[in-house]
């Protein structure tokens, strides 16, 4: 492999940009076409992006590997749970929250009982849990990259010992390790989808983890080939149509629940999936503008948008509560008001607000705390 440089990479801020766009665009129950079309890979691209910067240096150094992924995801996992923890009765209060309006399926959320309320508080440090599910319901992702990528050093470092005499051969793409690690990893994940396993010890059972330390490690296997990778627009159309296809007629995602036919038919259009916006990122990082920026912008600042855009999809649904003159009470609806979804065009205002809003919040805190700094 070859040194790496030490020039930023923005494709790959670009392409997480892209990846938490279309995870909002999902979470705003946009249609059907485009909901099955971009669940078929926006997930896994963003394992594959974190999988891309896995380094084998920390092969001997795990706890400072470890020490980085409890940093980044582990604590503000915690951090922001409890204070949404904290809000949650207040939500109700206020009316952001209540017992009428919920999901889709008819399930709503009540208030906490200070019982309820330890118990998700000890869930949140204990197993990463007990959550708001309808305040934060992407926040899974924290625990499944967290562990997937724990447990794919983990393996990889099992497997390297086996084959130590490919040691010398570490950096090179030659080196079996990566690949036999990346079947491991799929064989685990057929045999529990097939025999219906859990891993107990993992809240929602383990799928997201197992597949996520999957697609971690086809991110590091990208990387070793990325120089040789050719970006052309036919591939990036081809890609296009194949995972277009499979949401079409085979349609699978990151589903905790996911069978054993959904397992078989993910792997491959999210590939394709992860690949195709890798081809978009390369292509908008060569142009400069103001797109490029706010997309670096966004691509730098996902964690904002993880954690406040479905609080933030709330404006929106004020609007359309007058739109429609709906019952007010339906602001409580998750992740957005249902009715007239699949008809209008409100989805649209929910994306802008659920990226908008939490990356204006971020620019305006940062020039806050500049001009503290600069005041002080």
């Amino acid at each position: 492999m070859s040194p790496i440089s030490t020039k930023r990479n923005t494709v790959i801020s670009i392409a997480k940009a892209i990846g938490i766009i279309l995870m909002v665009i999902g979470h705003a129950e946009s249609p059907d076409v485009l909901h099955r079309f971009l669940y078929e890979f926006h997930m896994p691209l963003f394992f594959a992006a974190a999988g891309y910067f896995f380094s084998l240096r920390y092969l001997d150094d795990e706890m400072t590997f470890i020490k980085k992924r409890f940093k980044g995801l582990y604590w503000p996992f915690v951090k922001w749970s409890v204070i949404f923890l904290l809000l949650h009765n207040l939500m109700f209060d206020i009316g952001i929250l209540n017992e009428v309006y919920g999901n889709e399926q008819g399930g709503v959320t009540h208030p906490y009982t200070w019982r309820q309320t330890e118990q998700c508080l000890w869930n949140i440090v204990t197993a990463m849990g007990g959550y708001d599910q309808f305040l934060n319901g992407a926040f899974w992702f924290f625990r499944g990259l967290l562990v997937a990528s724990i447990l794919y050093l983990i393996i990889y470092k099992l497997v390297d010992r086996l084959y130590s005499s490919y040691r010398d051969y570490r950096d090179n793409r030659t080196c079996p390790t990566p690949y036999i690690v990346c079947l491991l990893l799929l064989l685990l994940c057929a045999w529990k989808t097939y025999e219906g396993l859990k891993v107990i010890t993992l809240v929602q059972g383990g799928y997201r983890e197992l597949m996520g330390a999957f697609f971690f490690g086809c991110g590091y296997i990208f990387r070793q080939w990325e120089e040789r990778y050719r970006v052309k627009w036919w591939t990036t159309l081809l890609f296009a149509v194949i995972v277009w296809w499979f949401s079409q007629h085979l349609w699978a995602n990151m589903n905790w629940r996911s069978t054993f036919e959904q397992f078989l038919s993910l792997p491959f259009p999210a590939i394709c999936g992860c690949l195709m916006v890798y081809n978009i990122s390369t292509w908008i990082d060569k142009h400069e503008g103001i797109i490029k920026r706010f997309l670096v912008f966004c691509g730098d600042n996902t964690l904002s948008i993880f954690v406040f855009h479905i609080l933030s999809f709330k404006l929106v649904s004020l609007l359309k509560i007058w739109y429609y003159g709906l019952d007010p009470q339906q602001i409580g609806c998750h992740m957005v008001i249902h009715e007239h979804a699949k008809e209008d065009c409100f989805w649209i205002l929910y994306t802008i607000a659920g990226v908008g809003v939490p990356l204006l919040m971020t620019w305006g805190w940062r020039r806050l705390t500049a001009l503290w700094r600069r005041a002080s």
